[in-house]
């Protein structure tokens, strides 16, 4: 269930940043409104996902896919330029982010004490 969660996070996020583009600096209320209920709707199912899912790995997911899926869209639908150097831009930050997490979950695991041991 938690991967279900976690798509729906991300299409929620998705949604709420394509609405975000929409709103044209919140002058459009309509857009400016779906903007905060598609975030709301994300920060909720993500936190479902955070009930099975390591942190480290929800979140390098959770954002990874969002920018992939958010640069096509405006390439796509918003008509935004692409070039080689964004796309290597784009995949260096992705990578960044996953390693960032993946690194900082496993310092954390192994700097501090399980809670286990801890209330025994």
């Amino acid at each position: 269930m938690h991967w279900i969660y976690l798509c729906l996070a991300i299409l929620f996020e998705v949604a709420g940043t394509t609405t975000m583009k929409l709103s044209d600096g919140f002058t459009k209320v309509v857009p400016s409104v779906l903007l905060i209920v598609f975030y709301i709707c994300s920060l909720c199912f993500l936190t479902l996902t955070l009930k099975s899912l390591e942190v480290s790995i929800a979140y390098a997911i959770w954002s990874g896919m969002g920018i992939i899926v958010i640069t096509l869209i405006g390439f796509m639908y918003f008509n935004e330029s692409i070039s080689l150097l964004k796309i290597i831009a784009i995949a260096l930050i992705i990578i960044g982010v996953v390693t960032l997490n993946m690194t900082g979950e496993k310092e954390a695991s192994t700097s501090k004490p399980n809670l286990e041991q801890q209330t025994k």
